[in-house]
């Protein structure tokens, strides 16, 4: 018997189709880890899950959870490593640069004085991100020196880490569409359009999605992104720039609902069959160990 710790937090569509192909598994049992009422002890504890998959909502939840099961010996899907790095765009940003993947250009700075020079120098327009977020939030296109000095004022008057570190990408003409493709286990499953009038083409606010042909470009960059964060199962959002894709985003918790009838391609069950794919060996190699 295989067991699977399952963490969450809100179900969704994407958990609930996750966990009617892990109840159709034979062999299978699933163990629900609810992040809002976990409770951990250190040192970590033996846990009697031979795999956890996070789906969790929630990215400090998600990092430290994590790391904790994975101080107990429990492999995760993704490891904590690759959900730290894929929650920050910064980080995220840095592990592409060092691993020569192409991105939009991307500056940094810590004050909105130096923050504001690096725009001008830049050129407009450019996009202000927080380093952590989802789903497209507090994204703010920036076409001018005025609209620079407000968001600028605006972020320092909030006041919270997440606005502290000003993370600057040049705007990428996206002529409409930006590209949302899926790695499973080394390979990349499938990839989407996603379709706005609007510069922010998220699903969830309100793009379109369709079929992405995956070539071999494509997939060759997709998966050299994902081995650059360490991702086991991650999304990419990139763009169709001059020169060939940009990575612009890696998501660790990817959402999929929108895209299985697009594309066509049962990613939960691809997404099954990798996780049980690790945890059979992990539990081999327990088994072997107590040998």
């Amino acid at each position: 018997m295989v067991r699977i710790g399952f963490l969450h937090s809100v179900i969704r569509r994407e958990e609930k189709l996750l966990l009617e192909v892990l109840a159709a598994q034979p062999g299978v049992e699933v163990v629900p880890l609810d992040d809002r009422v976990l409770a951990f002890a250190l040192p970590g504890r033996p846990a009697a899950v031979d795999l956890v998959l996070d789906r969790s909502l929630t990215h400090s939840r998600a990092l430290y959870a994590l790391r904790l099961f994975e101080s107990a010996g429990v492999r995760c899907v993704n490891l904590s490593r690759a959900v730290g790095l894929c929650g920050d765009k910064l980080l995220t940003s840095i592990a592409l640069a060092e691993a020569g993947i192409p991105q939009p250009e991307v500056r940094t700075a810590f004050t909105p004085e130096a923050a504001l020079a690096a725009i001008e120098e830049m050129g407009y327009p450019v996009v202000l991100k927080p380093c952590v977020g989802s789903w497209g939030r507090l994204l703010a296109k920036v076409n001018d020196r005025d609209a620079a000095e407000a968001l600028l004022e605006h972020k320092v008057t909030l006041g919270s880490y997440q606005h502290g570190i000003f993370y600057i990408q040049r705007y990428v003409e996206k002529r409409g569409r930006d590209i949302r493709a899926f790695v499973v286990g080394g390979e990349c499953v499938a990839a989407i359009y996603r379709t706005s009038e609007h510069w922010i083409t998220n699903t969830a606010r309100g793009g379109a999605a369709s079929n992405c042909p995956v070539n071999d470009a494509l997939a060759d960059l997709c998966v050299r992104a994902a081995r650059a964060v360490e991702g086991d199962v991650v999304a990419l959002d990139l763009f169709e720039g001059e020169d060939g894709y940009l990575v612009n985003e890696v998501n660790h918790t990817m959402e999929f609902k929108n895209s299985v009838a697009p594309t066509g391609v049962d990613i939960p069950g691809l997404i099954v069959r990798h996780v049980l794919s690790l945890a059979r060996g992990a539990e081999i190699m327990a088994e072997a160990a107590h040998g």
